[in-house]
């Protein structure tokens, strides 16, 4: 069967009316931040422990604390855990949470501390095993932590569904306050 060129110009050419108005203006991607979740769901349960102090010495240089808490599913599997670093005499902190892989990335991870404003944290990396969300962590928000008494975290999951979880703050405050539980100190013999 062959068909005439005029044919083909003219089925082309009613097409394109049609077809024109898509063509001139691409339809816009959303932002990632305005990604919407088609649902909600409570994480599995997850076992807490209690918040933690450990400083670091390293020869010659400032100290540095983290102050952390993780959480475990039944299994054992960590499901999250949170550090806020701090270099002594800095003034600066960094909260970075470690969640497990099979995560939506682009939307990063919601912070939320009792009812007040949330807060958004980008996934910096993913490993084999577990993607790290982080960023400079403000007063406001350590002063937050300090009075809060949950610190909820939301992130989204492959099926597109917002998971949550809870993690508690009462000791948050004390522990970061207060002496660490160990200093690992490395000496430098010159």
């Amino acid at each position: 069967m062959r068909y005439s060129r005029r044919l083909h110009v003219l089925i082309i050419t009613l097409a394109l009316p049609a077809a024109a108005p898509a063509l001139a203006q691409p339809a816009a991607k959303p932002a990632a931040d305005e990604l919407v979740a088609r649902g909600q769901r409570e994480a599995r349960a997850i076992k807490y422990g209690d918040w933690q102090k450990l400083c670091f010495k390293p020869g010659g240089a400032k100290m540095v604390c983290r102050t952390a808490i993780s959480g475990t599913f039944d299994t054992g599997q960590t499901a999250v855990r949170v550090y806020v670093t701090e270099r002594e005499g800095d003034g600066g902190a960094r909260l970075q949470l470690f969640l497990p892989v099979g995560l939506f990335v682009p939307p990063g991870v919601k912070l939320t501390v009792d009812q007040g404003p949330s807060r958004k944290v980008p996934f910096t990396f993913c490993l084999t095993n577990t993607c790290i969300a982080g960023d400079a962590a403000n007063a406001a928000l350590l002063r937050e932590m300090e009075a809060g008494k949950a610190l909820v975290v939301e992130v989204v999951d492959t099926n597109m569904l917002a998971v949550t979880t809870a993690l508690p703050l009462e000791t948050f405050a004390a522990v970061r306050k207060g002496a660490p539980a160990q200093v690992f100190e490395q000496k430098i013999d010159e």
